[in-house]
């Protein structure tokens, strides 16, 4: 049995893997986050950390569903960190990327 890896399936597997990184990053390495409120944390962690796992179940199972809502799920807080300077601006380009995987990725169909 060969495993067929498709561009899909690479760009959202790596914006997954990327936006999971990016919030580490944003959490645990960022001078200017507050470490003893738990908040923000929890917040990015529901808008940003938890579609990213989304999306990357989306590929691994090849579900194209799952990517688009991953996409609509993340796109405003994405959209917001777009607009900041800094590393974090990532944010809205990994978010299209979760929509291109979803636009490449071939519908499945039983047969």
């Amino acid at each position: 049995m060969r495993v067929r890896i498709q561009i899909c399936h690479v760009l959202g597997g790596a914006s997954g893997a990327a936006s999971m990184l990016l919030w580490c990053i944003l959490i645990f390495f960022n001078p200017y986050s507050d470490e003893t409120s738990w908040k923000p944390a929890l917040t990015t962690f529901v808008m940003l950390f938890l579609p990213a796992s989304l999306a990357m179940l989306g590929v691994l199972y090849s579900y194209r569903l799952l990517l688009l809502v991953a996409f609509g799920w993340s796109i405003l807080p994405s959209l917001y960190l777009a607009a900041t300077p800094g590393i974090f601006a990532w944010f809205g380009a990994i978010s299209l990327g979760y929509l291109f995987a979803y636009l490449l990725m071939k519908p499945y169909r039983p047969g």
